[in-house]
């Protein structure tokens, strides 16, 4: 039975398997329209937010949504509409007042920070507050927290930050950043709700949509790909058949091989196309291309900028490959966990229902110490991923751990 205090339509729709969250948020958003319109002294709205959950667990949509209800100009009803100017551009990205931060390479700069500190200081232009949402705050680099904190410690007047991050643990955020914000912890999201999200929002048949959600994990964004794109269906088939197709030590450089090839694969899909329109577009824009007097010297600073536009291409690439190659491991460590779960006689939930077979097998011919044993070499892979070991390294290092047992 629908919660009657958590709407189910406008901005709100799209925070998926979270009530508490959803309501927490709105309330905060009535508290802010009271505080702007002079009426409330109590409800003095809170200038810095720090939403923490799971990959997958919608974060930065869940951000997305609060900015767009704070923005939203429809009056009456619940805010949030997700129909008028300020609903749509918010969530489309292009609205004034809304700033968003999504680090493209590995890291986001301190000269990134600074910036945005100084167009954080503006008053809002068109809306009632300047926010500030930066996605993947825990790759922040200690210059750039450094930078983030002075103004989240005195800030703007009708300026509000919403910062994500997996969680509040300080690798992720500084303890001196986390202090000042106030947490909006989201969880995994259930099968039901995501199945329900893909059949209505994305048109998925009942069968996919059951499928998607009971395989991804509780990651909404994998679900909705998962459903949608039979590539990638297939891509997690390959990744799963690994395990049981490590017959012979020369298959550990064949899958090891594949595995990186089918994540670097992964991530050029979409990146090709948008690097090529974005040189292009550059171009354009520094004069590159035309005639008469100047063109020489504004091709020349077009080709110094377009360089500069390739380095941080370069570095969204890497973060790219890095994220889907992550992915995949996720998905390895799902099935020893399945096979662990399995030797030990669990009712838990498998990560994998539709491998069950291969699960079987693997339990039926590994002991529960070699199966942890695989499943130590595989978080391991991802630790050596995230210190820059190259990919390719990496995994051989893996899989032969895989093959051996």
């Amino acid at each position: 039975m629908a919660d009657p205090d958590v709407p189910d339509s406008g901005v709100w729709s799209e925070i998926v398997g979270q009530p508490g969250v959803v309501r927490s948020l709105l309330a905060a958003v009535r508290a802010a329209d009271l505080s702007v319109r002079g009426d409330s002294d109590t409800g003095a709205m809170t200038h810095a937010w720090l939403f923490t959950g799971p990959p997958g667990s919608g974060r930065s949509v869940a951000a997305r949504a609060f900015a767009a209800a704070l923005q939203c100009e429809a009056e009456g009803g619940t805010p949030g509409c997700g129909q008028c100017s300020a609903c749509r551009t918010v969530l489309a990205g292009t609205h004034a007042d809304v700033r968003v931060v999504a680090p493209e390479g590995l890291s986001i700069s301190v000269a990134e920070m600074r910036s945005l500190v100084q167009a954080a200081a503006r008053r809002p232009a068109t809306g009632r507050w300047r926010v500030v949402l930066i996605e993947d705050a825990d790759r922040l680099t200690e210059g750039a927290g450094n930078a983030l904190l002075k103004v989240v410690e005195e800030p703007p007047e009708r300026t509000v930050f919403l910062l994500c991050a997996p969680s509040d643990h300080p690798e992720d955020v500084p303890v001196t950043i986390r202090s000042r914000c106030r947490p909006v912890r989201l969880s995994t999201p259930l099968v039901a709700p995501i199945a329900d999200m893909l059949r209505k929002r994305d048109g998925v048949d009942d069968e996919l949509a059951d499928w998607a959600a009971s395989v991804c994990g509780g990651h909404i964004g994998r679900a909705r790909r998962l459903a949608t794109d039979s590539q990638a269906r297939q891509r997690r088939e390959d990744i799963l058949r690994i395990p049981r197709g490590l017959q012979r030590f020369s298959d550990v450089f064949t899958a090891s091989s594949e595995l990186v090839r089918s994540s670097e694969a992964e991530a050029g899909e979409s990146g090709e196309s948008r690097d090529e329109a974005e040189k292009e577009e550059l171009r354009t824009a520094m004069g590159a291309g035309g005639s008469g007097k100047g063109t020489a010297s504004a091709t020349k600073g077009a080709n110094a900028a377009v360089r500069e536009l390739e380095k941080r291409q370069k570095s969204r690439a890497t973060r790219s490959q890095r994220d889907a190659l992550d992915l995949a491991l996720v998905d390895l460590a799902g099935f020893y966990r399945d096979v662990l779960i399995a030797r030990s006689g669990s009712t838990a939930a498998p990560n994998h229902p539709d491998f069950a077979d291969d699960v079987a097998e693997a339990c039926s011919e590994w002991t529960s110490e070699s199966t942890l044993r695989r499943l130590e070499a595989v978080l391991y892979c991802r630790r050596a991923l995230a210190r820059n070991v190259k990919p390719l390294v990496a995994v051989e290092a893996m899989i032969t751990t895989l093959h051996h047992g």
